[in-house]
């Protein structure tokens, strides 16, 4: 069934939009100059001399996380440092590594190992360490094998955690004494260590058939614009086939699906139609200010996040688990990205950020922005790679 969009919508936007991208556009210009030139995906050399962040942004971190000013300052800056760790400490364990996390309480990245005798290297890079049984490759293979196995609705999703050192299967609370369910888990200890959680809700995607506030749409469904690549921008894989066209916040035709996955995957490149541009922000929505984006560096589990979407708007939380395969109604979406941060329909494609480091675009979870929830993002970096795209920076 077809769903009108409604007449006033082109014109309120268009002077809400207006001003944004004003803001926006001088505050880029402020930032790289009238001289700017094509920059790839960031290293970890990116982060090393951030920005102040602004009023805004810790605002954000104290209704959401509950921190102080000064406390998310310093959390910023902490995270900044594991991110930069992280890369190292992987390449300095090898074999033994079994995973890491940023843990709030000490400010440290937390390295699993499985061998003593990689500690004093890993310590000697800044990081905490923690022995364990299971290697990060192990766990791995494990989640692979489970990837092959069919999963009943019942059953919410999976993912390597770190700090459990197994395979975690999460099943929807009201479902898990169903027989397929319990089946599922027993098939899935047959692949490895597996530790069993539960979550109020199935997850779902996140786009909206119904129009209601920033844009893009195709057809009748309204989704959200992640990040601007060089040649237009990506957005989440279930918004729209290969092919589709898309129209812009103003009504207009804005460009086509040039490339779409899922399920399997959950990501999507746009090339926009002349006329349009593309600036390196993220929109803050009054909440904070427009973010300007600087790079790609990944952060770690525990770190905070940040979410911009169409239809809430800017919210944060922190990184809960990565790798995660989501067992949605349409199938399962793999190598996915978990955090406690909320969302609702037509936030799906939106910017996920942490810091001015770009990290995906959400996918879908379950919940909603009154009584909370938890949302899943594909990473940026594997779209980047997928399409042989280059992440427009500030």
């Amino acid at each position: 069934m077809c769903v009108p969009i409604p007449g006033g919508l082109v014109k309120r936007t268009i002077a809400r939009r207006t001003t944004s991208l004003r803001a926006a556009s001088a505050a880029l210009l402020l930032a790289v100059g009238l001289g700017g030139t094509h920059a790839g995906v960031a290293t970890a050399a990116s982060v090393a001399d951030p920005p102040a962040a602004s009023a805004g942004l810790l605002e954000a971190m104290r209704h959401d996380l509950g921190l102080t000013a000064r406390q998310a300052e310093e959390r910023l800056r902490a995270e900044r440092h594991a991110a930069e760790v992280e890369a190292d400490a992987r390449r300095v364990a090898g074999g033994t590594y079994s995973g890491s996390w940023f843990e709030p309480s000490t400010g440290r990245l937390v390295v699993a190992l499985t061998d003593r005798s990689e500690e004093p290297e890993v310590r000697a890079l800044g990081a905490d360490t923690r022995i364990v049984r299971h290697s990060a490759a192990a766990l791995d293979r494990a989640k692979s094998r489970l990837d092959a196995v069919p999963a009943p609705a019942g059953v919410a999703g999976w993912h390597v955690d770190p700090k459990a050192n197994s395979l975690v299967v999460t099943v929807v609370r009201a479902d898990r004494a169903a027989p397929a369910v319990r089946a599922f888990v027993e098939q899935a200890r047959r692949t490895g260590p597996v530790a069993v959680t539960e979550t109020a809700a199935a997850p779902r995607t996140y786009a909206a058939g119904t129009v209601g506030g920033d844009p893009y749409y195709t057809g009748n469904v309204r989704c959200s614009i992640g990040f601007s690549v060089y040649g237009g921008f990506v957005t989440a894989g279930h918004c729209g086939r290969a092919g589709a066209a898309v129209r812009g916040w103003d009504g207009s035709a804005m460009g086509t699906f040039q490339g779409s996955s899922f399920p399997g995957d959950d990501y999507a490149y746009v090339g926009i139609h002349s006329g349009w541009w593309t600036v390196p922000v993220v929109l803050g929505w009054g909440t904070v200010s427009d973010r300007l984006v600087r790079g790609s560096a990944e952060a770690p589990v525990g770190a905070s996040i940040c979410r911009s979407g169409s239809t809430t708007h800017w919210h944060c939380g922190t990184v809960l688990a990565k790798n995660q395969t989501v067992n949605y109604s349409q199938g399962a979406v793999h190598q996915m990205t978990k955090t406690s941060v909320c969302a609702e329909g037509g936030d799906s494609g939106g910017a996920f950020i942490s810091g001015d480091q770009a990290q995906g675009v959400t996918s879908g979870g379950w919940g909603n922005c009154s009584s909370g929830g938890e949302t899943w993002f594909q990473p940026i970096n594997e779209i980047l790679r997928r399409y042989g795209l280059t992440l427009h920076t500030a």
